[in-house]
């Protein structure tokens, strides 16, 4: 990563190579946790992490709401051809990439370039811009985590994409999967990801969802086969969200997407990219989104943002809590990793940080919390009694007759012959407390 300008201007003037200061670091463009280099439980914090950035909101966010118009005016939006445009955006993103030192990026295909109504068009402008990414990887060393279709902006997608009722729709959405499929290829992208923002229902008074589930089961199988037609090995990603913008979806959370998968004989091939902004509004912690997916031998990857707790909606904002992901680092480590993929800061600046360096210093931000809580997490689990605590909590069934009901030799009878015997059990405390302290302890 030697040239960190990888385009014929510099868009982040001023700004150079974010560099490793360490934690008595002064310099707010310094990573002051975030070695890596640095060696956490076997691996390197590179490794660990695979950090990612996401072009669609660092590079096409705008800072609008709903009730407001842009406050992010970029300089590489000001071409009015729309190929060229992309390559302005694409040669900023790559000097972004090269100056954070993250090694992978990740898209939806209309970040990298606009879209119009004519397939072969569309085609055509994205082949040009994968060619154009070729030379921008091959010249930075970084790499595609994953690839994916955005099949839920267009208006032809308000009733979902693979579940709509109108297979003139699906067929579109078909169109733009292989596309999207085939510049993932070309890139050498890791993974490819579907992210379903509207197949779901506003309301069952006209939905079929049986035969919209159905549909969308044999959309990604056919996704599927031609993606391994065409030489994928990689891993395909479900990433699930409970509403928002549909009423209800159908990759609703962690559990109903394994239920899917393994219904549909779709198991061999995905695995979950689940988000911590998602899991709160599913009304779980993302650390229960982890252990289900870890328990299924499913952790693929995952999108790294927080919610608001004031506001009800996905508000995608930078990661900072450093309990939160201390907790979800414990599972990680526990789990053996990610499958296949990586942390995605699938997070955007607020609307009123317009300064060039605000996109820095939130993925620095994101970056650093992250590091700081694998170290935490590694500590706990190597120096403390975290793990004793909750090995003690099932010492019944290790032995006696708490062994044989897990070996499966003991009937219902069995067990009321035994409750009878033994009387009312002891009450022993959880001990949560504790457990909460020992964490903030370690942090």
């Amino acid at each position: 990563m030697a040239n960190i300008v990888l385009g014929n201007k510099e868009f982040f003037k001023g700004i150079g190579q974010i560099k490793y200061e360490g934690p008595q670091s002064d310099n707010p463009l310094a990573y002051r946790w975030y070695d890596e280099h640095r060696v956490i439980a076997g691996k390197t914090m590179k490794e660990h992490f695979r950090f990612a950035v996401a072009y669609w909101h660092s590079f096409c966010g705008n800072g609008g709401d709903p009730f407001g118009g842009p406050t992010h005016i970029f300089p590489w939006d000001e071409k009015s051809d729309a190929v060229e445009r992309a390559k302005d955006k694409m040669d900023a993103a790559f000097e972004f990439f090269t100056k954070i030192g993250f090694p992978y990026y990740c898209f939806h295909d209309v970040d990298v370039v606009d879209y119009s109504n004519d397939v072969a068009d569309n085609e055509k402008r994205l082949q040009a811009l994968t060619e154009y990414a070729k030379q921008k990887q091959a010249a930075s060393g970084v790499k595609l985590l994953w690839g994916t279709a955005n099949l839920f902006s267009h208006r032809r997608y308000m009733n979902g994409a693979a579940t709509n009722p109108d297979f003139a729709v699906l067929a579109h959405a078909g169109a733009q999967v292989k596309a999207a499929l085939d510049a993932t290829i070309a890139l050498g992208g890791e993974n490819y990801v579907f992210w379903g923002g509207r197949e779901g229902y506003m309301t069952l008074l006209n939905t079929n969802m049986k035969r919209e589930q159905e549909h969308l089961a044999r959309f990604l199988h056919m996704a599927k086969d031609y993606a391994r037609s065409q030489g994928f090995k990689g891993t395909f990603f479900i990433e699930p969200k409970p509403c928002e913008p549909t009423k209800h979806q159908y990759d609703y959370d962690a559990a109903t997407v394994i239920s899917f998968l393994r219904q549909y004989d779709l198991l061999g091939d995905f695995k979950l990219n689940l988000e911590v902004n998602h899991a709160t509004l599913a009304g779980h912690t993302f650390q229960h989104e982890l252990q289900v997916a870890v328990d299924a031998g499913l952790l693929g990857s995952m999108d790294a943002n927080r919610g608001d707790y004031q506001n009800g909606w996905d508000t995608d904002q930078f990661p900072t809590n450093l309990n939160e992901i201390t907790e979800a680092m414990l599972i990680i480590l526990e789990g053996g990793g990610f499958q296949g993929g990586g942390i995605n800061f699938d997070a955007k600046i607020r609307r009123n940080s317009t300064d060039p360096a605000d996109l820095f210093y939130a993925h620095i931000g994101g970056a650093d919390t992250f590091a700081r809580s694998l170290i935490a997490a590694d500590n706990i689990l190597q120096h403390s009694d975290y793990k004793k605590l909750r090995a003690d909590r099932y010492a019944s069934y290790n032995s006696g007759k708490g062994q044989e009901f897990e070996a499966g030799k003991l009937s219902l009878q069995d067990l009321r012959n035994i409750a009878a015997a033994s009387g009312e059990p002891a009450v022993t405390s959880g001990r949560q407390e504790y457990i909460e302290n020992l964490i903030n302890r370690f942090i």
